[in-house]
C-alpha cells in the first residue's frame, strides 16, 4: 500500500472561497484512494485558515497564532476520524515569530501531526532569509519532516495573473518551488542543520535539471576577491539531500529525479484533493519504482508505525 504525502483537506465547516468540492469530502477521497491502493494520506494546508486563491495572498501572513492554531486542531480533528488514513501537517508562516512557532512545536507533540508545511515564499521572501533563522532552527531540532509547498500568490503572480490561475497554480507555484529550495539550498542552511528533512513537492519541480548550475552561480566569480572563508561544500551535493515528491504527473522528471535524487529520496504524492482527477495517473506514473520502495521511505521519513 502507498502513503500519499502530498494531500490536502478543509476542517468540517471551513469553506474557503474558490475551494474545489473535493476538499471537503474526505471519505470520498479515501474511498477513491483506497481502490488505487493507497493506504494513509498526509494531509496540510499551505495557508492555514486562508486561501489558495490567487488575490487573496497577503491576508494569509495576517493570521495570527491562535487562528492558525485553531485551524490546526480543526484539522487533527478530522484525523482523529479517520485513523487508519489520514496524518497532518501543522501550518505556519515561517517569518510569523515565536508564537507562531510555539503553536507548531506543541502540537508535534499530538500523534495525528507527523511533519510540518510551510511556503517556499512568504510575500516575495524566499526561506534563504535570516527572518527564517528561528523556524529552520525548530525544524531541526524536531527532526519532522517539513514539507515546502508553494503559496497561493508565488514570486511573479501579477505578470502572469490576466493569463488565469491556471497559469499560477501550474506553472507559477512550480517554479516558486525552483526558485525557493535552490536560494534555500544555496543558502547553506543544510549544511547548518545537516538532520532537516525537506521535501520539495511538484517532483522538485526542476531542480533535478540544476545542480551544475548551482553550483556555477555559488563559485567564485573571475576577477572578484573572496567575501568570507571559501565554500567547502558544493550546492549540488546539498540539493541531493532534499526529499521529493511525485505530484508532478511528468515521466521525463520522474527519471531526472531517479537519477539525481535516487529512489531513496522519493516519496509518493498526488496534491490529491484538489487534483483528484490525476489519482489514476499519478499511480501509474510511479510503478517505474517499486511500491514497497516508496512505502518504506515515508515509512522512514515519517516514523510512521512509531508516531501513529
Amino acid at each position: 500500500m502507498l502513503v500519499d504525502v502530498h494531500g490536502h483537506l478543509a476542517p468540517p465547516g471551513e469553506r474557503r472561497s474558490g475551494g474545489p468540492p473535493g476538499l471537503h469530502d474526505p471519505e470520498a477521497m479515501i474511498e477513491a484512494k483506497l481502490a488505487l491502493g493507497i493506504d494513509l494520506t498526509i494531509i496540510g494546508s499551505p495557508v492555514g485558515a486562508g486561501s489558495m486563491l490567487p488575490g487573496t495572498g497577503a491576508a494569509n501572513y495576517r493570521q495570527d497564532a491562535a487562528t492558525v492554531r485553531g485551524h490546526n486542531e480543526a484539522l487533527a480533528e478530522l484525523a482523529r476520524r479517520h485513523p487508519a488514513h489520514l496524518r497532518c501537517y501543522a501550518y505556519l508562516d515561517p517569518f510569523g515569530g515565536e508564537a507562531m512557532l510555539r503553536q507548531a512545536a506543541d502540537l508535534l507533540a499530538e500523534p495525528e501531526f507527523v511533519g510540518l508545511i510551510v511556503n517556499t515564499s512568504v510575500e516575495g521572501r524566499f526561506l534563504s532569509s535570516p527572518g527564517a533563522d528561528d523556524f529552520f532552527a525548530l525544524a531541526a531540532e524536531t527532526g519532522v519532516p517539513v514539507l515546502l509547498h508553494p503559496p497561493a500568490e508565488p514570486v511573479g503572480t501579477e505578470a502572469i495573473l490576466d493569463l488565469g490561475p491556471g497559469l499560477v497554480e501550474h506553472l507559477g507555484r512550480l517554479n516558486d518551488v525552483t526558485m525557493g529550495v535552490a536560494a534555500l539550498v544555496c543558502s547553506g542552511r543544510l549544511e547548518r542543520h545537516p538532520g532537516l528533512q525537506l521535501i520539495a513537492p511538484g517532483g522538485g519541480a526542476a531542480l533535478a535539471l540544476l545542480p551544475e548550475k548551482l553550483d556555477l552561480a555559488m563559485a567564485p566569480r573571475p576577477g572578484r576577491g573572496h567575501d568570507g572563508p571559501a565554500r567547502r561544500w558544493l550546492p549540488s551535493d546539498s540539493m541531493r539531500r532534499l526529499l521529493v515528491d511525485t505530484s508532478c504527473p511528468n515521466a521525463a522528471q520522474l527519471r531526472a529525479n531517479l537519477e539525481v535524487f535516487g529512489p531513496g529520496q522519493l516519496l509518493f504524492g498526488t496534491d490529491a484533493p484538489p487534483l483528484m482527477s490525476e489519482l489514476t495517473r499519478m499511480v501509474e506514473l510511479v510503478s517505474a519504482v517499486e511500491a514497497g520502495v516508496l512505502s518504506a521511505n515515508a515509512a522512514r521519513v515519517f516514523g510512521l508505525g512509531v508516531r501513529a
